[in-house]
């Protein structure tokens, strides 16, 4: 599994680049060439999931078009990868010929039982996880034993060989080696601890998933378009562990060398992303970072810095968000905090000026207007703009230069810069 040498293979930096409409491929693109003009290599990943292709109206082929296009028109000639993202054996069909990229999402089995000789014959095959293992970069000893693993194995090995039944439809239908595998453990209750997560490496290995990315579920929330909430100490030891746990993996189990880990939600996770830049550059790591929603939310900040009709636009939507506030969050409950008694009624958000919408919705936390009740709703309400059609593309096309402005600095001078750029 780990000789990738004529097979796709993932650069060291990567960044998911969620475009909701499919027009901002060019913007986002450029922040990964403002990135190479400073010396760092970001490979840009356009990802978009089948719920979000459903709600839109749209196809995985649109995406690829809108990224094939700003590539060529660009002159970008770096990798560049379109994500099928959080997809599962009955949703993969529509990503197979345009995609490239796929993240495998098999929470919903995590828990789900399994043969109990599976298990025992997991167990029984991995003796080497029957007892303390010394890890290099993680004081101390893991601790494991074979109660540990059974009881680990128990639970994700139904969701493991899921990945598996995924990943071989897929290798079927493109071929060997063409493809970048995720395996997605995130969107479940409990983070994994590093003994967990070695576990489950070897459980893949096992499935013979040549995975160059996995997501493991963090402590702290992550939510939508907003600053990670948690203690931070604990998340950077358990990042810096993550990774050490990867390589440790990666020369036991013979897993795809460039093995990283990938952080779902990451767009606006600001605290963080210090820790995640020491732990990269303590054990020379790479790191894929999924910035989805953020991209739509600089459209709202662009047409609303366009003045007159786009700001029209941008008050017509929070007006239409928060009359469907119930049904647009129902789906995203476990990743937002909205306190309703900070979302402004629609006929105070028509008096506000350009400025007051923009500093509101912006991420800028030091910025005493910034409401993150109002941004988060926005992020989750992208539904309300699918369901405007032409009204709301037209003048996406209309204030391009002003909307890839804000597109372009935000996800450079915001993620770029301060994961990958700053000493």
């Amino acid at each position: 599994m780990g000789d990738m040498s004529k097979a796709s293979v993932l650069g060291k930096y990567s960044l998911g680049v969620g475009d909701r409409f499919a027009h901002q491929a060019e913007a986002q693109l450029q922040a990964c060439i403002d990135a190479a003009r400073h010396g760092v290599e970001v490979i840009p990943v356009w990802n978009k999931s089948n719920r979000e292709h459903t709600i839109i109206g749209s196809e995985p082929a649109n995406t690829r078009a809108a990224a094939d296009a700003a590539v060529k028109k660009l002159g970008w000639d770096k990798p560049y990868f379109l994500d099928a993202d959080h997809i599962n054996f009955d949703t993969v069909d529509r990503f197979l010929k345009p995609c490239d990229f796929y993240t495998i999402d098999v929470a919903d089995l995590i828990g789900k039982p399994i043969d109990k000789a599976e298990v025992s014959a997991f167990v029984a095959r991995h003796e080497e996880l029957h007892h303390a293992l010394q890890i290099p970069g993680i004081e101390g000893t893991v601790e494991l034993g074979r109660e540990f693993v059974t009881r680990v194995a128990d639970k994700y090995l139904a969701a493991i060989k899921e990945a598996g039944r995924i990943f071989r439809k897929i290798e079927k239908a493109k071929g060997s080696g063409t493809f970048i595998t995720e395996v997605s453990m995130d969107e479940t209750d409990t983070p994994q601890i590093p003994a967990e997560l070695l576990v489950i490496l070897a459980a893949i290995a096992d499935e013979k998933i040549p995975i160059q990315t996995i997501a493991p579920k963090f402590t702290g929330r992550f939510n939508k378009g907003v600053d990670y909430q948690g203690n931070l100490e604990q998340f950077s030891r358990e990042f810096s562990d993550d990774i050490a746990t990867i390589a440790f993996a990666v020369s036991r189990y013979g897993l795809p060398t460039n093995l990283k880990l990938s952080v779902h939600s990451g767009s606006d996770k600001f605290s963080i992303y210090r820790p995640i830049r020491e732990a990269l550059k303590k054990f020379d790591a790479g790191v894929h970072l999924k910035t989805a929603g953020t991209t739509w939310l600089e459209e709202l900040i662009g047409l609303a810095e366009a003045g007159n009709e786009g700001l029209q636009l941008a008050k017509q939507v929070y007006a239409n968000a928060f009359a469907k506030r119930e049904e647009l969050c129902a789906p995203y409950a476990a990743v937002i905090d909205i306190d309703p008694k900070r979302l402004p009624t629609p006929q105070e958000v028509n008096e506000w000026t350009a400025a007051k919408f923009i500093a509101t919705l912006r991420h800028d936390p030091q910025n005493a207007s910034f409401n993150s009740s109002v941004r988060q709703l926005l992020h989750v309400g992208f539904k309300v703009a699918a369901k405007m059609g032409d009204g709301y593309l037209n003048l996406l096309s209309k204030f391009e230069p002003v909307i890839a402005k804000n597109v372009t600095e935000n996800l450079f001078e915001r993620h770029i810069k301060p994961l990958f750029l700053e000493a």
